[in-house]
């Protein structure tokens, strides 16, 4: 299975992504050496600098909603007694891509939790000094992180990632695929949420087929 592995388009602000945290949390513990799962920020609104108003709001908490039903992951509600929250998602999926680059095998493990921070917590996951909180707790230094949270290099290389996002046709988040196939290309895994008990067993099955070829 040498050179197959998984690509993860998601984002650390997108609920339907921290719905299927636990799922990408056992594909990776189960398959992580053999098929490693890449990351790549999908880029839900990025740059967005609009507050959020009462409609956009009630809209959002109902998608948490539908994610804690579906998911059964906690969140936070409290969230929406906030006043002037803009939605805006780069900063989080910058220190994401941050972490990725110093340390790969550790960026699915910190997407997780600022998700946890952001809906499970209440925390502002658009702030540098919550995001550096965050990064110490794998061990970075908050000051050094913040100072390069800032850097064009690490925006230029985050915005890529919404590039490679687009170019793959992704519409959605979170989405999987698989790959590659003889002919180059890569198979969808999942587009949108999936249980683990529907998406594991599928996979599952795939990885026998590889292993029995």
């Amino acid at each position: 299975m040498d050179g197959l592995h998984f690509i993860y388009f998601a984002d650390p602000m997108c609920s339907w992504c921290w719905g299927f945290a636990p799922v990408i949390e056992q594909l990776n513990a189960a398959y992580g050496e053999a098929l490693p799962i890449r990351l790549v920020m999908g880029g839900l609104r990025p740059g967005t600098d609009q507050v959020m108003h009462q409609a956009a709001k009630q809209s959002t908490r109902t998608h948490w909603e539908h994610v804690r039903e579906a998911s059964g992951q906690p969140f936070d509600f409290e969230f929406f007694d906030r006043q002037d929250f803009i939605y805006d998602t780069d900063p989080a999926a910058r220190a994401t891509v941050l972490v990725r680059r110093e340390r790969p095998d550790q960026a699915l493990a910190f997407l997780a939790r600022a998700q946890q921070a952001f809906y499970a917590e209440n925390r502002d996951v658009t702030t540098p000094q919550v995001l550096a909180d965050l990064a110490a707790e794998f061990g970075f230094d908050r000051q050094d992180f913040t100072e390069r949270l800032a850097s064009e290099d690490l925006k230029h290389e985050t915005w890529r990632d919404y590039a490679t996002s687009q170019r793959a046709g992704v519409k959605g988040f979170p989405t999987l695929i698989a790959g590659p196939n003889t002919d180059g290309t890569f198979g969808l895994v999942t587009s949108g949420f999936q249980p683990a008990d529907q998406i594991l067993p599928m996979i599952n099955r795939w990885v026998a087929g590889l292993r029995a070829a």
